[in-house]
């Protein structure tokens, strides 16, 4: 079994050998998820002037041929977000979990970025748009089950950057297998990181982007890498 202790320890050796560009990748792969989130965000902020503006469009004598207007470009806009999301930050992601794993043993490039473009693509994208339904079914049933699905498909995009010829059905298989007794201890080592989103709030998110961010990401990967061993699996990176 695994040591928390350890695997942040190694985490923490594997960021200052190759820091600059374990920040740049912690930056990128942040902005993806902030980004997604904030989306939402925004919708709910705006929900007052957008109903101000629906309320002057109604009382217009054009408002049919507006509506179908301004419905079909969000339509077109959230198709084209939809297929963003899949085909090129998915593969994006999986890249930036490569780089965090080839770290752990040499210092990654940041070519590592762009390597389930070049292998496994359709795996790539496709597992983590499932991996990510699995989840949203899970928070849309219970919050609990939510939480649980997060940590049962948390090591697929590990999987597939690391094996070029698994199969979508497999990455997702092999995640569930590899995290059976594993959640809680997952769900702790992450718990032991808070004190650093706690110094990264105050000071603005700086600690956060120049250590805690690459530091939880590179001990990360060194947590796929302990759990991978307990399970008996094994791939070349």
């Amino acid at each position: 079994m695994w040591n928390r202790r350890a695997i942040k320890e190694k985490g923490k050796a594997c960021l200052r050998r190759n820091y600059w560009k374990s920040v740049l990748t912690a930056l990128i792969y942040m902005i993806f998820f902030a980004s997604s989130s904030a989306a939402y965000k925004s919708g709910a902020d705006d929900e007052g002037g957008l109903n101000a503006v629906m309320s002057d469009i109604m009382n217009s004598p054009d408002a049919v041929t507006i509506l179908a207007i301004v419905g079909g470009i969000l339509g077109v806009a959230m198709v084209v977000s939809f297929i963003i999301n899949i085909f090129v930050l998915n593969p994006l992601e999986a890249g930036c979990n490569r780089f965090f794993l080839v770290n752990q043993s040499e210092n990654a490039k940041i070519s590592e970025w762009i390597h389930c473009f070049k292998n496994n693509y359709i795996t790539a994208a496709v597992a983590l748009f499932v991996r990510d339904i699995f989840i949203a079914i899970g928070f849309i049933l219970l919050f609990i089950p939510g939480i649980i699905m997060c940590y049962s498909y948390r090591l697929v995009p590990y999987i597939v950057s690391e094996d070029p010829a698994v199969s979508i059905g497999d990455a997702l298989k092999r995640s569930r297998m590899m995290m059976k007794g594993q959640k809680w201890k997952c769900f702790v080592f992450d718990l032991s990181f808070i004190g650093w989103g706690f110094l990264s709030l105050i000071t603005l998110g700086l600690v956060g982007l120049f250590y805690g961010n690459p530091y939880y990401h590179n001990a990360d990967a060194a947590l796929y890498q302990a759990i991978r061993e307990t399970n008996g699996n094994s791939a070349a990176v």
